[in-house]
Formats: C-alpha cells, sequence, structure tokens
C-alpha cells in the first residue's frame, strides 16, 4: 500500500483528494470519498455559509472520517465560510483564488490543518511562511480556475521551494498520473474530474455523458483577458463567451455573461448556456464507478507503476 507523510498528517488511509469543485463536490461527494480512504472536500465556491453549513452536516451523517472544505477566498462570504468551519470544526480546508492570511491564525487555533492550492512558486513560499500545513500545487490542465504552469513544470520547483508535503493537480485521472507525481517529489494527488463520474457525483445526467464521452481535445480555457482563466469543455457557451471575450464586449458585460453558468450546468445539464467545468483528462474517464472505487482502483495502479520504477537504472 501506497502510504505518505499526508496520511499521517491527516489520518486518511491513501494521500488522495478529491478536488473542491463550486457546486459540484457536496456533502455526499465528500463523504464518500473520506470513506474510500480519501480526504472528501465541500467546495464553498460562491456559495453562502447556510449553503456550506447544510453539506457539512450532511456529510458528518455519512461519514466520521476527516473532511475538509474549500474556501474561494474571493467569494463574498468567504469570511462567513472561514468562521463557519471553526464552528463546524473541519479538520482541514483548502483555499484558492486569494490570500488565507486574515483567517490562518483563527484556523490553525482551532487545530484545522490549512493546505491552500497554489500555481506558482512565489505563491508556495508566502503560504509556507504564513504556516499552511501542506501545498497543493495544480496545473492548468485541471478543470476550474487554471494558472499557466503545467502539472509536470510546476510540481517539482514547488517542491524544491518548500519543506511542506506536496499534493499533485491537475491531468491526473488514473495510477499513471499518481506514479509521476510521487516521482516529481509530491506525498499525494488532488483528482476533480475523475471524481465528476463517481456514483455519489450528484451532477446533471447530461454533464456526466459529456465527461465520459470527451475527446483529448475536448477542453478550452477562457477569462484569460479577466484576469482569472477557467478551463471547461468545448460547449456552445463556452464558445459564445470566447467571442465575446476578444470581440470587445465590456467588462462588466463579460462578467455577467457567465453569472450562474456552472449552476446551468450542474443543477439542469443546460447545453448551450452552461458552463462544464473539466480538466484535460475528461478523455481518460471512461465509467461511472463509486468514489471508493476510483481510489482504490488508482492507488493499485499506481503501486506496480512504483515499484517497477528500478528497472530503468542499469
Amino acid at each position: 500500500m501506497i502510504r505518505s507523510e499526508i496520511c499521517e498528517l491527516l489520518g486518511i488511509t491513501y494521500p488522495v483528494f478529491q478536488g473542491g469543485m463550486a457546486w459540484i463536490a457536496d456533502g455526499r461527494l465528500a463523504a464518500a470519498v473520506s470513506e474510500g480512504g480519501g480526504l472528501g472536500i465541500i467546495g464553498a465556491g460562491n456559495a453562502p455559509a447556510s449553503y456550506v453549513k447544510e453539506q457539512i452536516e450532511i456529510a458528518r451523517t455519512l461519514t466520521k472520517k476527516p473532511i475538509g472544505v474549500n474556501i474561494m477566498l474571493q467569494s463574498p462570504f468567504a469570511e462567513d465560510i472561514a468562521r463557519l468551519v471553526v464552528e463546524e470544526k473541519v479538520e482541514v480546508v483548502t483555499t484558492g483564488a486569494g490570500n488565507p492570511a486574515n483567517y490562518m491564525k483563527a484556523w490553525k487555533e482551532a487545530g484545522i490543518k490549512v493546505i491552500p492550492v497554489v500555481a506558482s512558486v512565489a505563491l508556495a513560499k508566502l503560504m509556507t511562511r504564513l504556516g499552511a500545513d501542506a501545498l497543493i500545487a495544480e496545473g492548468g490542465e485541471s478543470g476550474g480556475h487554471v494558472g499557466e504552469l503545467t502539472t509536470m513544470v510546476l510540481v517539482p520547483q514547488i517542491c524544491d521551494a518548500t519543506t511542506l508535503p506536496i499534493l499533485a493537480a491537475g491531468g491526473i485521472g488514473d495510477g499513471r498520473g499518481v506514479a509521476a507525481a510521487f516521482m516529481l517529489g509530491a506525498q499525494g494527488v488532488q483528482m476533480g474530474t475523475r471524481f465528476l463520474s463517481a456514483c455519489e457525483c450528484t451532477i446533471h445526467p447530461a454533464y456526466r455523458e459529456k465527461i465520459l464521452k470527451a475527446t483529448d481535445l475536448c477542453t478550452m480555457v477562457t477569462g484569460k483577458r479577466l484576469g482569472h482563466p477557467v478551463r471547461s469543455l468545448r460547449t456552445p457557451f463556452a464558445r459564445a463567451y470566447a467571442k465575446a471575450e476578444y470581440g470587445g464586449m465590456p467588462d462588466e458585460e463579460l462578467e455577467a455573461f457567465a453569472t450562474g453558468a456552472l449552476r446551468l450546468a450542474v443543477q439542469e445539464g443546460d447545453n448551450e448556456k452552461g458552463c462544464f467545468l473539466s480538466g484535460q483528462i475528461a478523455a481518460m474517464v471512461k465509467q461511472e464507478q463509486p468514489a471508493a472505487e476510483i481510489i482504490k482502483e488508482v492507488m493499485e495502479e499506481a503501486e506496480p507503476i512504483l515499484l517497477q520504477a528500478a528497472k530503468w537504472v542499469k
């Protein structure tokens, strides 16, 4: 069995996180992942604290194992959710889209493990100085908000820049990706797109079908003009947004253009107006499976690959 410092740090069986995908990673999915031996993470996104509290309560009824909450720090509800995770005694907080400095003291005093998502060496160094417990190095292959660097380039540089344990994210969907992450210096992985096929994932059937039928060139990145690029499936909405982005539409209108698009995809499967977030590994997702089976499968695939690594050394 593959174990690492991440397992000891968090009290989990496998060094596998489920990405905190907004409006997708709810209490049911998070609980299933945690029950399967990984770390399930509830995605707060732009949701109010009442929604996040409800999802935490759902997760707590389904598992006694550690769970996490991902807080998007640019959310108008970030401060409320930062307090909520302390009140609810959430074991792990992952953060993105901002600097968690204002909340670190309270989280650490509450015994919460803080694991920010980082997309650059500079941010990794800053999070290390702030007292993070570990870091998630997320490459641009991932779905949702993305940075410039690929996972293969980003992970080893962040491993060199900090003594904290690193989880690799972006473009990881099977045992080969897990093994590669460990060879780059990571001590665990975070997967998002792979869990879109989990039986416990409550996305609209049309969303799941798009993932299962995806091809290698199925995604595109939009939003660069506004400074927050997002990777999603190539759908009528994504193409229309890209056309508006480079067609001179004012920033305010462009922001409004995308408002609510993710929820339309997740809840209604709206092919015309929905934004179907997905990483580049979507084409490797072939079947619907229980979350626990996904975790077990990728780890069992990774183990013989790592054991055979020595054959390349003569």
